[in-house]
């Protein structure tokens, strides 16, 4: 009798049997493709440096980089074509320029591994990224502050624990954002700085026995330096890593900022209404509006916190130098610049397109007895009151407007006194909302000017 059941688990896709699996898994070209121009680029300053250093002849380099434009412009076009049999980006390319220019792309790889060309391509690929990101960044402070400025002196309320608080303005909340990803901007700018070292002459470990010249292709690819350590060139995913856990924080701010719209444009607060471009209707509720774009926005932090995870998970048990699990390292940076690059679009769009309705804000300012900080203080500057008994005394006022249905700027003057006998009619030119922001008058408080002093401070430091 034959046995069947024991070729099962190469059935379907894998009917050539092993063979088939381990190209699968080895191969990388699937996802890695993604840096080609990256690995163009640094094979053209490789090639630059091993004719300037007598390593190959003058008219190999020039058959080298004209090979290299033109499988770059085919990539371009879209009439290359990539085969997995030939694992990656690197080998894919090679075997191309093989094709156009025969036997002096045999001599590209003097002095090299894929080790450090795989180390380069990722390394430029993710510091193009991080450029992206802090542009992407600009965009979405500069419509904040578009926002802010408009609103710089609307009140709204202040919460804690998504209670009323305070009252603040407009411009101060979306004020807030800004220094949130402004913080954002400068991790990236960080890494970026860290990142900025060229692996390319690391070889596979070791170094190179040919006289290169790594300072040369460090400058011709925009680094600042080579690597100083040629095991650590090829091992290190720092920059990875950084950019994963930068963008992670940096997606929290916006999934922060996301479910705050969420809540703002519901029909119970009506802070907000998102245009129709970032919102959806439902399938059977024709009065709905749903914003969708920010529901997505909240997510996002739920894949890009996962490939941070993942990829400390790949890197956390590797020996130096090189190993294959590192080619697990690419697949989740893309997928997580992939989507902050889609929610920091996202967020943009939805910032430079929603309304707010100063009316409501007004409205949700007053309410929640949100001045009774403004009236503790002043039972402690008009009376010289120690401020544990203005806060009780505020306290018992609050429980006393609470009891009559109505807030603590409907109170009589005959109330208040009833509680403590010395409070004048002063004490009302502070229970207003639009008082008390201006009165909030300290660096970074809520005050209409002190939100138009940090409008032009980041107006300056973006440009």
């Amino acid at each position: 009798m034959t046995n069947t059941s024991s070729n099962a688990m190469w059935g379907g896709r894998f009917a050539a049997g092993p063979d088939a699996i381990m190209e699968a898994i080895n191969a990388s070209i699937g996802f890695d493709k993604r840096m080609a121009a990256q690995d163009i680029a640094g094979s053209c300053a490789h090639a630059a440096m091993l004719a300037a250093q007598g390593i190959i002849t003058d008219s190999d380099e020039q058959a080298i980089r004209e090979g290299l434009l033109t499988v770059l412009s085919e990539i371009e076009r879209g009439d290359f074509t990539f085969s997995t049999a030939l694992e990656d980006i690197h080998m894919n390319v090679e075997s191309r320029l093989k094709d156009l220019i025969g036997e002096p792309a045999g001599r590209l790889h003097t002095g090299r591994s894929r080790n450090d060309q795989v180390a380069v391509d990722f390394r430029l690929w993710v510091r193009d990224q991080v450029d992206a990101v802090i542009e992407g960044l600009t965009a979405l402070c500069k419509a904040l502050l578009d926002q802010a400025e408009a609103g710089a002196d609307w009140v709204m309320p202040g919460f804690t624990h998504l209670q009323v608080a305070q009252p603040v303005t407009w411009g101060h909340h979306m004020m807030a954002y800004v220094e949130m990803f402004g913080r954002d901007m400068s991790r990236f700018r960080d890494a970026r700085v860290r990142m900025n070292e060229s692996p390319l002459g690391a070889a596979a470990l070791a170094g190179t026995s040919f006289p290169i010249d790594r300072h040369m292709t460090a400058e011709a690819l925009g680094f600042d330096r080579p690597a100083a350590n040629s095991l650590d060139a090829v091992a290190d995913r720092d920059f990875a890593l950084e950019f994963l856990s930068s963008s992670t924080i940096c997606a929290m701010h916006l999934s922060r900022f996301a479910e705050e719209l969420v809540i703002w444009s519901s029909s119970q607060f009506r802070f907000v209404a998102l245009s129709d471009r970032f919102s959806t209707g439902s399938s059977i509720m024709p009065q709905k509006k749903n914003p969708d774009a920010a529901e997505l926005i909240r997510a996002k932090i739920g894949r890009i916190m996962g490939a941070m995870v993942g990829l400390f998970t790949v890197m956390k048990g590797l020996p130096l130098t090189y190993s294959k699990d590192m080619q697990e390292d690419k697949e989740q940076v893309f997928d997580a610049a992939d989507n902050l690059m889609l929610a920091l679009a996202a967020m943009t769009g939805m910032v430079s397109d929603m309304t707010a309705n100063r009316e409501a804000l007004e409205i949700a300012a007053a309410s929640g007895f949100s001045t009774a900080t403004d009236l503790a203080d002043w039972l402690v500057r008009a009376l010289n009151m120690p401020f544990r008994d203005a806060h009780h005394v505020t306290g018992t006022l609050v429980a006393l407007a609470e009891s009559r249905g109505c807030d603590l700027p409907n109170l009589t003057l005959d109330d208040m006194r009833s509680v403590h006998d010395a409070i004048t009619k002063d004490v009302f030119e502070v229970l207003g909302v639009q008082n008390s922001v201006a009165s909030r008058v300290s660096y970074g408080g809520t005050a209409p000017d002190q939100v138009r002093v940090q409008v032009k401070r980041w107006k300056e430091i973006l440009g």
